[in-house]
């Protein structure tokens, strides 16, 4: 018995809704009952078997969903998949049924059958076993009760001509999921940086900002934004923005050696604002158009001093965290003694504990460590 046209329509769509899903993750859910359906099935499950005999359940019918109580009996039968392990034996990415796999007298025999299936209302199947990403096993499950019957020829042929598919889409998922785990991890250390990163294109649009550069944004009137694009004032500054910019494109197309630049943005009765450039080369893609782009860091000198940060790594009391903090921010220890409340000796005497708790011997060196150690997002 061939596919008819009926069965070949919805193999198409649902084809079209495994890549799909695998784009947009959202659209997963569902997918095993979609699998059953047209496959004129009950329940469905597409799973990982991983080297370590963990199991990673990435999608079933509701109906195979057991309650938390039953979890850890559930997990375990899941690594006993009597049918997983026969049809490892008998090739990869290959179509199989239960009669392939073993007798019925022997399958009603099984504990397989007698504890698990059985309280599924499982009876017959229609698979396969594959190849999946980092040494796992990917298991396609199609099931049906006995009263349903066994599955016929055409259908095991509409289960080959999906395998493939199903495949590459779960590679294609994976693939994807890892981008985006390396995208995100990139930018919360952006994030997780003291100074504000924007990635910016030639006209300086604004394509990224970091959560620190948004806040910069907002707080400080000599930087705008003014149609999605990055603005110093005076207009002065602001060419010589666009300027260096345009520089670090040239780098990141090849066209020219980079040597560092930066430039000096003025506050009203504040220290200033330092930006440095950068270019930031495209990857390359061949689907889309991957330009160029300019990574700018900006720096603000009154940045607060992570004083917890400090405490943690060299062991300080709140007392000596105080008084490094102030140091830090360039307080001298006169003008420290003052603050505090404290006589200069006593400053010096939580000096000369700071010097051993950090491993320098000097003032400026004890300054510099903390100042570097200290460069974090303390919102974060």
């Amino acid at each position: 018995m061939q596919p008819t046209d009926f069965d070949e329509a919805r193999l198409s769509r649902l084809i079209g809704h495994l890549y799909d899903a695998a784009l947009d993750e959202t659209l997963w859910p569902g997918t095993a009952t979609r699998i059953a359906q047209v496959l004129g099935s009950e329940s469905a499950v597409v799973k990982l078997h991983h080297d370590d005999a963990r199991v990673s359940l990435l999608e079933c019918t509701d109906n195979l969903v057991v309650s938390e109580r039953q979890r850890a009996w559930a997990d375990e039968w899941h690594r006993r998949d009597l049918w997983v392990e026969r049809s490892v034996a008998c090739g990869m990415s290959r179509v199989i049924t239960d009669e392939d796999l073993v007798t019925p007298e022997e399958q009603e025999r099984s504990g397989f059958y007698q504890e698990w299936l059985r309280h599924l209302a499982i009876h017959h199947l229609l698979g396969a076993v594959f190849p999946a990403a980092e040494g796992a096993v990917g298991v396609l499950g199609i099931h049906r009760s006995r009263r349903a019957g066994a599955y016929t020829r055409a259908e095991r042929r509409l289960a080959s001509a999906l395998l493939p598919h199903l495949q590459r889409a779960l590679r294609l998922g994976q693939r994807l999921a890892a981008a985006s785990r390396s995208n995100a991890a990139a930018l919360e250390a952006l994030d997780r940086l003291d100074a504000g990163a924007l990635v910016v294109d030639g006209s300086c649009r604004i394509v990224r900002a970091s959560a620190v550069a948004e806040r910069m944004l907002r707080e400080n009137t000599e930087l705008g934004v003014v149609g999605g694009c990055l603005v110093l004032r005076p207009a002065a500054l602001q060419n010589r923005l666009l300027s260096l910019v345009d520089a670090a494109l040239s780098t990141a197309r090849g066209r020219a050696s980079w040597s560092a630049a930066a430039l000096s943005v003025p506050r009203t009765h504040r220290l200033p604002l330092a930006i440095e450039v950068s270019p930031l080369r495209p990857s390359a893609n061949r689907f889309g158009d991957e330009r160029p782009c300019a990574l700018l860091f900006v720096l603000d000198p009154e940045t607060p001093v992570a004083v917890e940060r400090l405490r943690e790594l060299f062991g300080l009391t709140p007392t000596e965290g105080a008084v490094a903090t102030a140091l830090v921010r360039g307080g001298s220890l006169e003008d420290i003694a003052v603050q505090m409340g404290v006589g200069l000796a006593t400053v010096r005497t939580h000096l000369k504990r700071i010097l051993s708790k950090t491993g320098t011997h000097r003032q400026a060196q004890a300054v510099a460590l903390m100042a570097r150690s200290s460069a974090s997002n303390p919102d974060t």
